[in-house]
């Protein structure tokens, strides 16, 4: 029964994908010839051209992806790749607990050496294709091998944490495991400001006197506490800006994308930090963080169950150890399937993200101004080649954002925030 359901939800996916990459790249190469009524007088025909077709190359490649994805996947499973590799990594040792933790990381480099040529295309083809690309090879290389080094030091000794806690906790050895999962995750959102993200981008205090006062005069009147304003070199490995809140407590900061500094005014980058402080104020990210511990504690009490269903394993193409323990293959089997299984919930998530956008940006209509948002969001979407015809389908299902016309509709229609003088 698992293998029929699997199977057709797999399938079911792969459909609906077609369906929506279909509809998005007809709707946006209808809507190529002409910049809508809205966006002609700051956006030009070919900044708009180049965005469809930017659009198009990408939904073309994901599409191209997912196929492959999905095929990765019943090789894995029904058609006997993790029972293949199960079987050599036993032959390397006798010691159970480090074979099982053999297996998950055989499995997690195989998966990402699969990933690693479309990774490329798209950072070196389609990326430099439409001007995006700043990325050397070297630092291409140097940066996948920090990635690698890193998971290496982290992630293998929290599996490790968890495997052991499925063999000795007991019963209720899950209830453990996302304990341990959450104390990962709160840990590593504290230190990643500080001692990853330093690791592949060179952070520097912003040395603009006016734009920090701006910044901090902000951050005052929405009660948020900042310990820095940094700039980061996103320029030397994309042409795309943004901006971003950080760490918690005493290391929670803001980042600059350079080239988002180079392109935004005083004004827009005011108005487009009222939007991420409208998230905060919101409590949007203390909300999705609680949600994902949530969900979190789902998978966990799920795997508890099915780890010891001898059902889970044979109809998803693996024959369970029967001298040792199946711990590890319990945890990528369902860590593999459940994207196969949620995927139709995708719009879901979306309408949530989209209603937090949209309440952020009533906040920084209050906070600072409608109309400096607006035009910040317009250079962005033009700097960034974002699409301003997407389908609405296909919007609704994938976008954690409003499409452009509505969002910037939104806000034409939102009060103006009340004067506010900014100190020299």
């Amino acid at each position: 029964m698992l293998t029929l359901l699997f199977v057709a939800l797999l399938l079911a996916g792969i459909i609906v994908r077609v369906w929506l990459a279909s509809r998005q790249i007809r709707h946006v190469a209808r809507h190529r010839d002409a910049v809508p009524p809205e966006f002609s007088a700051r956006i030009g025909l070919a900044s708009h051209q180049r965005a469809a077709d930017y659009t198009v190359a990408r939904v073309r490649l994901g599409l191209k992806e997912r196929f492959f994805d999905a095929a990765v996947l019943i090789g894995l499973t029904l058609l006997g790749g993790l029972q293949a590799i199960s079987t050599w990594v036993s032959g390397l040792t006798d010691n159970d607990f480090l074979r099982q933790l053999a297996l998950i990381a055989v499995v997690g480099l195989l998966l990402g050496l699969l990933e690693l040529p479309f990774t490329i295309w798209r950072q070196f083809h389609l990326e430099g294709r439409f001007g995006f690309n700043r990325m050397t090879p070297g630092l291409f290389f140097r940066d996948a091998v920090k990635g690698l080094v890193l998971t290496a030091i982290i992630g293998l000794p929290l599996a490790a944490a968890v495997l052991w806690l499925m063999a000795r906790a007991g019963a209720y050895w899950w209830l453990w495991a996302w304990a341990l999962w959450v104390g990962f995750s709160l840990l590593t959102l504290l230190l990643a400001p500080t001692l990853i993200a330093p690791l592949f981008n060179k952070f520097t205090p912003l040395d603009d006197a006016d734009l920090s006062s701006r910044i901090q005069q902000l951050a005052q009147r929405c009660g948020f506490a900042i310990n820095g304003l940094f700039v980061m070199d996103g320029s030397r490995r994309s042409g795309h800006g943004n901006a971003y809140f950080t760490g918690f407590g005493k290391s929670r900061r803001i980042v600059f994308f350079d080239t988002l500094l180079a392109r935004l005014d005083g004004p827009e980058i005011e108005a487009v930090l009222a939007h991420e402080l409208g998230h905060f104020a919101h409590r949007h990210i203390v909300k999705r963080i609680v949600m994902s511990f949530v969900l979190a504690l789902g998978f966990f009490a799920l795997l508890g169950w099915l780890a010891g269903q001898p059902w889970f394993y044979l109809q998803l193409g693996v024959a369970p150890q029967l001298g040792g323990r199946n711990d590890a293959m319990a945890l990528l089997l369902l860590f593999m399937v459940v994207p196969v299984f949620t995927f139709l919930l995708t719009p879901l998530a979306s309408w949530y993200s989209r209603r937090d956008e949209f309440q952020a940006d009533r906040y920084a209509a209050e906070q600072s101004s409608a109309k400096q948002l607006v035009s910040a969001l317009v250079k962005l979407y033009d700097d960034n080649a974002a699409t301003l015809t997407p389908d609405p389908v296909h919007s609704a299902f994938y976008d954690s954002h409003p499409p452009a016309a509505i969002r910037i509709r939104h806000l034409n229609l939102a009060p103006a925030a009340p004067a506010v003088a900014v100190q020299p």
